[in-house]
Parts: C-alpha cells; structure tokens; sequence
C-alpha cells in the first residue's frame, strides 16, 4: 500500500506489534512497559505484514479504521521503527550476516569516582555484541550493577540504544528502574502471570532485534535469566521429561535463544546482552538455570556473598571474573597493565 503524506491523521496511532499464532496476522499493543493486552488492541491485517516484511517487536505510527466485530484495524502504515515502510521492508534479518567477536569496547565509567565500573573495566571488559552474566548470590549487589552499567552507555554512548527487561520483579523494583536509568524498560512485574512474563520477555527480545537488524547498537539489561528460567519452567507446565531440580527438559530453550541472540554482525549492528544470574539461593533449580548458562556466555562478573557481607563494593570476586577474548577490547596502553594484573 503506497502511504499518501496527504493520508496522515494529525495524531498517528502509535503502537507495538504482536504477531499471533502463525504470525499471519497480529495486534497493536500499547507502548508501556508491560505491553498491556486488551479487547481494544487494533488488529494488523495480513497484507500489511507481508508487504512490508513486519515483525513481532516493529513500533508503528498508522492511521486506523473500523474493523471487524466493532473493533479498530490498521488502516495506512506512516512509520515503521522510524522508517518510511518501503525502507523496513529492504532491511535484512537480523539472524543473517557474520557474526564476529566483539571488538568496540563500551566505556561505562562516568567518572573519577565510578570505583565499581573501573573494576569491572579493569576484570571483565564489555564490548558491543557481549554476551555477558552477571553471577551473583542474594543481596550482593547485582541490580545497583546493572543500574550502574545503564548509566555508563547512557553517558558515553550515545550511538546505543539501551533497552532492560525485568522478569518477575516487584512492582517497585520496577518503577525504580524506570525513573533512575534511560533504558526502555520493558517489565512483567511479579503480580502478572507466566504467560505475561512469556510474552513481554520474547517481545523485548524482538525489539532489540529489530533495532539491530537497522544497523544499531543495542545494550538489553536482562534481570534476571534465572527467573526467566523459571517462568518458562511453570509455562509448560511439563513436557514429559524433567531434569534435575524440577526443571522441564525443553523449559531452556527460549531463554537461551534469548541469551544467544547477542552477536556483533560484522558491518552491521551489535546486540550486547548482560543478564544476572542467581547463584546460591538454596533452590537446586536455580544452581541448574545457572550451569546450563554458564557456558554460553563470553563474559562473567561473579559477585562474592562474603565481600557483600563485609559491605565491600563492588564485591566483585576479581579471580572468577573475566571476558573471553578480552585482549580484542584492551587498548594497546593498557595491556602491560592487564598482563600484571592477570599474572
């Protein structure tokens, strides 16, 4: 459908796309952090999604009309992720190109006094396209970190989109968020169900990847893989083979396909992802989330219960702590340095 300047309403709707089922067809959700369904949600005709290439996690400005059943429907598409429609549709997906180490190193220290973001510049560099857990015990600090890395990409960096998703949090905790760092927060607070919990992980995900697939460079906070793991575990509700802790066979495939969708896509964009990880809560399906994750990433920062208890922060456990590769992201005045430290 050619989009007519002439067409525009003055005030476009604006919404987030959900495809449905076989991804034939979809609804337009509200652009709050919880991506909130309702009867209301306009629907997305299937030619639209198949003229121009749309995909779960597009924000859309578009003009409505009555639809079917009283409802609402897409009517004129204006803007896809900011773009003219016919320009979203040439873009290629974001699973396709080379995927390479990373190699721009993202600075988060905000200043002489950022003691926390020096460290972990210092054990566990980050670069763009990171795969990176933050492994921590209760009470360690893991929020206040990731809080603190939000705010180095938000200062140093502004070619970065910086996106966080909170899985099962307390409502609070999820307010705070909002209003201390610049992220788009997307959140699924722990008074909503699993199948919400589900939805708004996988539609966070597919933003970020949508903002990729346009050549940017995406940071997504991620707190935490554990409880995602868990949400996942509860939303199958059984598979027919369970591993040990409880945990459902097949409940690990979406987080990891989460997890794993960070890449740096050589002469494209990059998705970093740094997600926490809960270590030593007493719960053995906790200890199994964590094992099958530990592997898949190319950075870990552990935190240590013990510097905790002694309120010595960031507590950081230097030893356990470390990025793979990370010789691609140290500055050649800076290595000799590094060398000494890891000697």
């Amino acid at each position: 459908m050619s989009q007519d300047d002439s067409s525009q309403q003055d005030d476009p709707f604006r919404g987030m796309l959900e495809l449905i089922g076989d991804k034939k067809f979809g609804f337009m959700r509200q652009l709050q952090p919880d991506l909130p369904k309702t009867d209301d949600d306009p629907f997305m005709p299937p030619p639209h999604i198949r003229k121009f290439n749309l995909r779960d996690g597009v924000e859309i400005e578009s003009s409505l009309k009555p639809g079917r059943k009283d409802g609402m429907q897409v009517d004129w598409i204006y803007k896809v992720m900011g773009m003219e429609p016919q320009e979203w549709a040439e873009l290629e997906d974001f699973d396709g190109g080379d995927i390479i180490y990373p190699e721009d190193k993202l600075n988060l220290i905000t200043g002489p006094d950022d003691v926390d973001m020096r460290v972990v510049d210092l054990v566990a560099p980050l670069g763009k396209g990171q795969r990176a857990l933050i492994v921590s015990p209760p009470r360690a600090g893991k929020t206040v970190l990731l809080k603190k890395i939000a705010a180095g990409v938000t200062q140093n960096h502004d070619e970065v989109d910086l996106v966080a998703l909170l899985v099962d949090e307390r409502p609070e905790e999820v307010t705070d968020f909002r209003r201390s760092t610049e992220a788009r927060v997307f959140a699924s607070s722990n008074d909503r169900g699993e199948d919400n919990h589900v939805r708004v992980s996988t539609m966070a995900l597919e933003y970020a990847r949508r903002r990729g697939e346009m050549g940017r460079d995406v940071v997504l906070l991620l707190d935490s893989i554990t409880r995602l793991g868990r949400t996942f575990n509860l939303f199958l509700g059984g598979s027919g083979r369970t591993l040990s802790g409880g945990l459902d066979a097949k409940a690990l495939q979406q987080p990891r396909k989460i997890f794993g969708s960070a890449r740096n896509i050589e002469g494209g964009g990059s998705l970093t992802i740094v997600a926490t990880a809960l270590i030593e809560t007493g719960s053995k399906m906790d200890d199994v989330i964590f094992e099958e994750f530990k592997g898949t990433g190319n950075s870990e920062i552990v935190l240590d219960r013990e510097l905790a208890n002694k309120r010595i922060y960031p507590a950081i456990n230097v030893r356990d702590s470390g990025t793979r590769n990370e010789e691609r992201l140290i500055g050649d005045g800076l290595k000799k340095h590094h060398q000494l430290f890891r000697a």
